[in-house]
């Protein structure tokens, strides 16, 4: 299964006057004044996911920032041990963080009318490090075009010129340096060296179908067949709490809390003064001196403006929340990616089946634990692809990842068989949703309405997926280890046929994105501008994959690191955004 990071960046100078406080100020929503002994920083990060991280790390580099970091969850380490954590840092232990809500948000989607009625499930990470604590650890930037596409849809200074220098920055590839690759920075990336036969045959087979190899999909070309990166550093998953988080703790002027649900943003006006939340059965408030950053992700960040008094008024109004910024985006554009899952058994003993029994689990996870090497050290995820859907299509819009295993329910139901299989999907769908309160309550989940397969595009996009998948397993390189296929199965030959498997077994790939669009503002969908300022409030930033005008061609969670004005600025700004990482 797929779930999104990679590092988009851009270059903003943002000059940010500091606010003043008197024991006057009265706050929107408060009757609490600013006073000597409340709480105050120069910056309140609300998440330490993906983008949260890195921002604390960026912005607690000037020492006469003070920088509190809230985080929902608890700390993704035990003990201050990666291996008590091994469920989050052990590679190929991903699956057992999806299946239950310990670092998990756990959401679900409303029953989807052109999927048969299903409700679809939604992991999303609440732990340090956020959803690139639960991804598969692929990195996956997109295509070049898909940023200058933002640019063009107003999200000034995104292109792929403005961005790649900070995707160099922001990485240190095993491979070293080169145009598209950096070599000294926090976030280690490794390339797909697995022996496995089987991720060979794949690319072999992807090559015999016509399809070319690559040598690096975030480098010159995309498309093509070949080995992913991975966010993976010495056998253990490089989440943003380890490249970012972990090494700017011991600063004096970054704080952390964990466990603390942020409640609503605390407004004088229409200037974000601080927030409340609610940690330990107790509520407290927090103030902002300079900004208020919200980082919660494509799900969190919007719920929040919404329960805020931030978003569309009529919908606020039906919750009887005050009104402090009509903004009718907010929740809006909702984009994700779906992915199918083609199936053939294996008629040789050499897929990952025998690895999940429960014998061989114990010696895997006991050399992971004791070196950080062998099965436990990787997602098994290693190759994979991009190709044209039809003719006339500009860029890539298919992805493949190849795994020698079987998944079943996103991992939560166990592999009977020897069995390989590829995740398919479209990476650009035109379907878009939107998500809304369900009450003013703070803990209740919001209404997902992801609207899949809406439109005929969609599933011609998918019908083509599953036809290019077949004419890659039907080639010769792969005669010495196919089986029948599993599914869908030789039964499903007609495009009806087809779309129904799809209606039936299509799954989120874990890239939910778009809701506080980036956009100029003439936009009337738009939340933020290209510095990620919310439209018509002060002091109040949306930094996460939320902010993504359209979906990228890859994995949202590694895809948006985005340094902002570097060194030698009183406010230097350093935003990872949607870190497309695959999960």
């Amino acid at each position: 299964c797929d779930v999104c990071p990679s590092v988009v960046p851009i270059r903003f100078l943002i000059s940010i006057s500091m606010l003043c406080f008197s024991s006057s100020v009265r706050l929107t929503h408060s009757s609490t004044a600013v006073n000597k002994s409340t709480a105050s920083y120069s910056y309140v990060i609300v998440g330490a996911g993906s983008a949260g991280c890195v921002l604390a790390n960026r912005l607690s580099e000037n020492a006469s920032d003070s920088v509190l970091l809230l985080e929902a969850g608890p700390k993704d380490k035990q003990l201050g041990s990666t291996r008590l954590s091994w469920k989050i840092h052990m590679p190929a232990a991903l699956t057992y963080n999806l299946c239950d809500d310990k670092y998990n948000w756990f959401y679900h989607t409303l029953p989807q009318a052109h999927m048969d009625g299903r409700v679809m499930y939604w992991p999303r990470g609440r732990v340090w490090g956020g959803s690139s604590s639960l991804n598969a650890m692929v990195y996956i930037r997109g295509h070049a075009e898909d940023y200058n596409r933002w640019q063009s849809e107003g999200a000034e200074g995104w292109g792929y010129d403005h961005c790649l220098p900070y995707f160099r920055k922001a990485q240190t590839h095993e491979l070293g340096a080169d145009r598209y690759r950096g070599d000294d920075g926090p976030l280690h990336v490794t390339r797909g060296k697995t022996s496995h036969p089987l991720h060979h045959t794949f690319i072999e087979a992807g090559q015999q179908a016509g399809y070319p190899f690559t040598d690096d999909m975030n480098g010159f070309q995309q498309e093509g067949v070949g080995w992913m990166d991975m966010t993976i550093h010495r056998g253990k998953r490089w989440s943003t709490a380890s490249a970012y988080l972990r090494p700017a703790l011991s600063r004096p002027n970054l704080r952390t809390e964990v466990r603390c649900m942020v409640t609503r943003i605390l407004f004088d006006g229409t200037q974000a003064r601080g927030v409340e939340y609610q940690q330990d059965g107790q509520t407290k408030k927090v103030f902002a001196d300079k900004e208020v950053i919200l980082s919660g992700g494509a799900i969190n960040s919007p719920q929040l403006l919404l329960l805020s008094g931030v978003g569309n008024a009529d919908e606020l109004r039906k919750h009887d929340i005050p009104v402090i910024q009509h903004l009718p985006g907010v929740g809006c554009n909702l984009q994700d990616h779906l992915e199918i899952y083609v199936q053939h058994r294996c008629t040789q003993p050499i897929t990952l089946y025998k690895a999940q029994k429960p014998f061989h689990m114990v010696k895997i996870g006991l050399e992971w634990l004791l070196r950080f090497t062998g099965y436990g050290a990787t997602a098994h995820l290693e190759s994979g692809g991009f190709i044209r859907s039809r003719p006339g299509v500009p860029h890539p819009d298919i992805q493949f990842h190849f795994l020698p295993s079987q998944v079943i329910d996103h991992g939560r139901v166990k592999s009977k068989i020897e069995a390989f299989q590829v995740h398919v999907g479209p990476m650009r769908s035109t379907s878009v949703g939107w998500l809304k309160l369900k009450s003013r309550d703070p803990f209740a989940h919001p209404i997902i309405q992801p609207n899949y397969l809406s439109t005929d595009t969609d599933m011609l996009e998918f019908r083509q997926c599953i036809k290019l998948t077949r004419e890659i397993f039907a080639q010769k390189a792969f005669d010495p280890f196919r089986g029948p296929e599993v599914q869908p199965g030789p039964a499903v030959q007609s495009d009806a046929e087809i779309d129904a498997f799809v209606r039936q077994k299509a799954d989120s790939a874990y890239h939910p994105s778009c809701t506080c669009k980036m956009g100029s503002a003439s936009d009337s969908r738009a939340v933020v501008d290209p510095a990620l300022r919310v439209f018509g409030l002060q002091g109040l930033r949306v930094v996460d994959a939320s902010v993504m005008p359209s979906m990228l061609s890859g994995i949202c969670n590694l895809v948006f690191c985005r340094l902002v004005a570097l060194h030698g600025l009183p406010t230097s700004l350093l935003i990872l955004i949607n870190r497309i990482k695959s999960f």
